[in-house]
């Protein structure tokens, strides 16, 4: 084998390998009724703070691949839309932002729907893991800000079928 076909072989091997490792392009249509094909659809109510109910249309995320998925490739959601995550189990949850081009707020929250912790307007595409403080079962992701718009804290309690008591 001669010189230049090493380097040719080489070259072309970290062609391939760099295009395997580039982020993938987006295929996926990116307004939000995309998600209507994939996701149940779902009335939520937040008691807020302040004693105030507001309600929310939520698409429901229980099935792995619903939650692997979650907003990637979404652009822009209506003003009290959001995405329910649902867990089987009580466990510490992370999120990213990986595909997600929106900033959102994730709202953590108990069996009982009441209110964990917040982290507020998250950074879009970021792979920084975005982790609850204690062991939950839900996690509402809505556009950021309406947390704070909607007084939605630490005293605040999402309530919604699965959870009514």
């Amino acid at each position: 084998m001669t010189h230049k076909m090493s380097i040719s072989i080489a070259l072309s091997v970290s062609l391939i390998i760099l295009a395997a490792c580039k982020t993938p392009t987006e295929t996926k249509p990116t307004n939000i009724q995309s998600l209507d094909n994939d996701f149940e659809r779902a009335i939520l109510i937040v008691d807020a703070d302040d004693g105030v109910q507001h309600q929310l249309q939520v698409y429901v995320a229980s099935a792995f691949d619903q939650q692997r998925r979650g907003l990637m490739f979404i652009r822009n959601m209506p003003k009290d839309t959001g995405m329910l995550f649902i867990y089987e189990n009580n466990n510490i949850q992370s999120m990213w932002m990986k595909n997600t081009y929106m900033p959102l707020d994730l709202i953590f929250a108990r069996a009982d729907g009441t209110v964990s912790s917040i982290i507020y307007n998250t950074q879009p595409l970021s792979l920084a893991s975005l982790t609850s403080v204690e062991p939950i079962t839900y996690v509402l992701e809505l556009n950021a800000g309406t947390s704070k718009r909607l007084n939605i804290g630490q005293k605040s309690r999402i309530i919604w079928k699965g959870n009514r008591n």
